[in-house]
């Protein structure tokens, strides 16, 4: 047994829960090239279960390479290959493993432990093959690299390097191998700029564009054809031929374009992104080496930080907690839904109605009040699924039954008889809703659920004058539909547990991170973001310049400035829901003046893009009328975070939600808050801010922060 083995064993007390892979070597014989060995990587469960490298499956890979190393050198094989179990080749560290760890030692021993197996193929007598046959990410990807060929599946779904997305670096070769294989600009595209868009996935034909694969195969007989290539390239039939890399100029550039992505998605807030370029940066002279030790120095650093220890508890909020909402009840108890209604048929209608049929594929009926406006609802959810068709996300027959069964109609009565699941997204204003449910209450199913999709009003007051309260629920979606995850589900205050049930079990079909909220003045996302935008809005309308302002809180990384977030949501929905709260809440939320003349001019923001980036729109610079008090950015953030903790803080006592961690979920889905943040509560605590205004911390210590030894 190798000493690298030895070493990775005794690591493995570290991680006693570690869901260990296992590294199974068989022999082939290659048709004409000789015999050959495989390294088949299997934890033993199913795809639903991804493989991980932990320290004791390491030391499995390891000792897999003691193994045919021999082989080798005893001539005994012609080669070696590397691929995973059906629909899985691996996904990198075991993240569990490394949220345990306490001491830097620790975290650059595991740097170092993965350098030292992996590497190990690229120094072996024969040729090595990696063949990514499923989803390969982080050290998935870097176990390939080390090979000297490699092979992907045209059905492969993921393949990526996530791990600034999280808060670390590529850490087992990708900042290193993957510049000198397919140059800086690639390299940089895969390692920063995919990761900083929500950890966006390449399919198998963009890694073979993209030059990290060598060769690409149909996913049926993936892994029989690589193997026929592989001897194919073994007996000289197949020369793979690469084109040579830019170690001039465009490197430098690459890396310049890769900071300028970072600070405009981190603001330099999070520093895994620029550890990343700048061992990105120095592998420009190939010196292999150099680039590993610089991996792990950065792997320890990054690990023993709190953005790391964040980006992780976000991550275990978005695969775990997402997947059971506390609080949810029996899901038994759920009914079926083979169609649903839809109330309006304007631009959050029809999404919602285009959501509905390509997650549930039942019926979805819209009613509004004239023909036209039916048409035209109608008519965009099947002008989007020919979108689908075209871009080969559904094929001719799924589009044409998809269209089919969407319709609209004028009479609810008519649309909605039968309905089981009925949805509104009219105006946002309760008589309006109290008017359209006691309309659909009239028509449907005794057992058919009313949701209703407002985004502050009162849901227990928009039921209060049914005949069945109990099957009112809050159905609350984040625009863009299609993109961002959260529901936020509101159980009023006489809705019933099927008709929560059945709430729930629709969202999970629809693909949805659902999370229950309280029937409270605009539930979570809304008031916090209120509150939040409310700070900044103070402070303008008491006289500090806009620009400092908004630069006060860029420290956060926020996905857009305050204003800019403003603009995306419509400034009169943004007032309205300050006015919803200022009513529920006087004391706390203000409705600025300011904005409400920016509403009455009609105007669609603060900002005018003339110049390709924002600038103060003349027309509402010459609206404002501010005081004399000008803050500094650092007074100016200091409030606005004081006031966000003390929302925060308040929400828990009145359980508009189970825990911190709902809030976190809520902003991490629903508004894009940076998973290096951990979503909010845990960079309250981090700094200082939980303490300061309530005197606790909302998470305890070692919750998204590094344990104490």
């Amino acid at each position: 047994m190798s000493t690298t083995t030895e070493l990775l064993r005794e690591a493995a007390a570290l991680f006693p829960d570690e869901v260990v892979t296992q590294a199974h070597v068989r022999h082939l014989d290659l048709p004409g090239a000789g015999r050959f060995a495989l390294i088949t990587l299997d934890n033993g469960l199913d795809h639903t279960k991804p493989t991980t490298f932990g320290p004791a499956s390491l030391a499995n890979l390891s000792a897999a390479i003691d193994q045919v190393e021999q082989e080798a050198a005893d001539g005994q094989i012609v080669g070696i290959g590397v691929t995973g179990k059906p629909f899985i080749f691996a996904v990198g560290a075991d993240l569990k493993g490394v949220g345990l760890l306490k001491r830097r030692e620790d975290a650059l021993a595991i740097g170092h432990g993965g350098h030292e197996v992996f590497k190990r193929l690229s120094g072996l007598a024969v040729p090595t093959f990696a063949y990514y046959n499923g989803a390969a990410m982080g050290g998935g990807v870097e176990v390939g690299l080390h090979c000297a060929y490699r092979t992907v599946s045209a059905a492969l779904p993921a393949f990526s390097l996530p791990e600034v997305f999280l808060g670390l670096v590529p850490g087992w070769g990708g900042c290193t191998l993957l510049p000198n294989l397919i140059g800086a600009e690639k390299a940089v595209k895969v390692v920063i700029e995919n990761s900083l868009n929500q950890n966006r996935q390449l399919k198998g034909k963009q890694v073979f564009e993209l030059g990290i694969a060598d060769a690409i195969f149909e996913g049926a007989d993936f892994l029989e054809q690589s193997l026929l290539w592989t001897a194919a390239v073994l007996k000289g039939e197949i020369a793979v031929e690469r084109p040579e890399v830019d170690r001039g100029e465009a490197w430098d550039q690459a890396v310049a374009t890769g900071r300028f992505l970072a600070d405009g998605k981190v603001h330099g807030a999070a520093p895994a992104a620029y550890r990343a370029l700048d061992i990105i940066a120095a592998a420009k002279d190939g010196d292999l080496q150099a680039g590993f030790d610089a991996e792990d120095e950065a792997l320890a650093d990054l690990i023993m930080s709190g953005e790391l220890r964040s980006g992780l508890y976000a991550f275990d909020l978005v695969q775990r907690r997402a997947k059971r909402p506390a609080g949810a009840p029996d899901k038994s108890l759920a009914r079926p839904v083979n169609k649903v209604g839809v109330v309006g048929a304007g631009l959050m209608a029809s999404q919602l109605a285009l959501l509905f049929v390509r997650r549930l594929e039942v019926p979805v009926v819209l009613t509004d009040i004239d023909q036209a406006r039916v048409d035209k609802g109608v008519g965009y959810v099947h002008a989007e699924i020919d979108k689908l068709l075209a871009k080969g996300r559904v094929n001719q027959d799924k589009a044409n039954r998809l269209k089919g069964l969407v319709s609209g109609v004028l009479d609810k009565a008519e649309g909605f008889s039968d309905a089981d699941f009925v949805i509104e997204a009219v105006f946002e204003e309760i008589g309006v809703k109290q008017q359209v449910f006691a309309e659909v209450e009239a028509v449907v199913p005794a057992h058919a659920i009313l949701a209703t999709n407002t985004s502050s009003l009162s849901v227990s007051e928009m039921a209060s004058k049914l005949q069945h309260p109990e099957r009112v629920v809050g159905f609350h979606f984040f625009n863009p539909v299609a993109v961002l995850p959260l529901l936020e589900i509101v159980r009023g205050e006489a809705t019933d547990d099927a008709s929560l049930a059945t709430a729930f079990a629709v969202a999970k079909k629809l693909k949805k991170s659902a999370v229950l909220v309280k029937d409270a003045p605009a539930f979570v996302v809304n008031r916090i973001l209120t509150r939040f935008m409310g700070e900044i809005q103070n402070v303008i309308d008491e006289g500090t310049p806009v620009a400092v302002a908004e630069k006060a809180v860029e420290p956060l990384g926020l996905p857009m400035s305050p204003l800019v977030l403003l603009e995306l949501v419509g400034p009169a929905i943004g007032l309205h829901v300050s006015e919803t709260l200022h009513g529920a809440f006087p004391g706390r939320f203000t409705v600025s003046p300011n904005l409400k003349a920016v509403v009455e001019a009609g105007k669609r923001g603060f900002y005018v893009y003339d110049s390709g980036k924002p600038e103060l729109d003349p027309e509402v610079a010459a609206l404002l009328k501010q005081g004399d008090k000008v803050l500094t950015e650092e007074q100016v953030r200091d409030r606005v975070l004081d006031a966000v903790a003390e929302e925060i803080s308040l929400m828990l006592a009145e359980g508009v939600v189970a825990e911190a961690q709902d809030i976190d979920l809520c902003l991490i889905t629903g508004a894009g808050w940076p998973f290096h943040l951990g979503g909010i509560t845990p960079y309250l605590d981090r700094a200082g801010v939980t303490e300061r205004v309530t005197g606790k911390r909302f998470l305890a210590p070692g919750t998204a922060s590094v344990p104490t030894a």
